[in-house]
């Protein structure tokens, strides 16, 4: 492992244990399937591992606050990816030379770009380039009550967006459970913005930003769980929703609170390298 970073890699498969190590990363298995005993897990110690169907990625961002942050070296970049999303160690993607393994193409160091940054989101995603068929399959009820969404992409915020895939009204509902600190802000972030920082990626080389990202984080979908529960979760749009608000939220947090910086990243399921 690099002395100057640490990169937790989060997989749903036993199988990917080898080649996540060959990347100097470590490896995570989530939930409930089965892992060797030598993974780390999000079910040990103080943990939320049985709401992983829910909050996803979450459960291991719980453990790693509870269980690992306090004994974490500060300012040592501590980061977070995925078995089929990687962060790139060079900038720009479309410069990526296409015949490169994975292994060539994704972070062995901390750049040097990083050096004046204290956190690291992936490159935005925008979300106000929505497709004619798609808009109208979820979101025909909404456009209907304001047709100037079809013509105008900056009224396609992540608001509309997250009332057109997870249920109209919820983000809303979700906010109004914020701390008075961030509500009035958040409100503003999602009313506003047109792209935001997806996948749960993020690196951070402080402890104390880290901790209050995470205090501020679950007290929120603490009280988030009174409004929206379990049970009723069941299709694509509601089963994560924890994921999905805290997907938003990060985007928000860390540009707040920290000097923040957008760097590049790939997809790349490794469930297909092997053999």
């Amino acid at each position: 492992m690099n002395k100057n970073f640490e990169l937790y890699c989060f997989s749903l498969s036993n199988n990917h244990y080898n080649l996540i190590k060959e990347f100097g990363y470590t490896p995570v298995g989530l939930g409930s399937n089965k892992f060797d005993d030598f993974w780390l897990r999000d079910n040990t110690l103080d943990n939320i591992s049985e709401k992983n169907k829910h909050y996803g990625e979450l459960t291991f961002y719980y453990w790693y606050w509870k269980n690992k942050l306090k004994h974490q070296e500060d300012n040592k970049w501590i980061g977070f990816c995925h078995y089929r999303r990687f962060w790139l160690q060079k900038n720009n993607y479309s410069k990526t030379k296409p015949e490169e393994s994975l292994k060539n193409k994704i972070l062995k160091r901390i750049p040097e770009e990083w050096e004046n940054f204290e956190t690291v989101l992936v490159n935005p995603y925008h979300i106000n380039k929505l497709k004619f068929s798609k808009a109208i399959k979820k979101g025909l009820n909404l456009i209907m009550k304001n047709p100037l969404l079809l013509v105008n992409k900056n009224l396609r915020t992540i608001n509309f967006h997250f009332d057109m895939w997870h249920g109209k009204g919820n983000l809303k509902k979700a906010i109004s459970l914020l701390d008075e600190e961030n509500k009035d802000d958040f409100m503003k972030f999602v009313n506003t913005k047109t792209s935001f920082n997806a996948h749960l990626m993020f690196f951070c080389n402080s402890k104390k930003i880290m901790n209050k990202y995470f205090e501020s984080l679950f007290l929120w979908l603490t009280r988030c769980e009174k409004e929206f529960g379990f049970r009723d979760l069941k299709d694509y749009d509601t089963t994560r929703i924890y994921a999905f608000l805290a997907e938003r939220y990060m985007s928000y947090w860390f540009k707040k609170n920290s000097k923040c910086l957008e760097w590049s990243m790939i997809h790349h399921d490794i469930s297909e390298d092997i053999t």
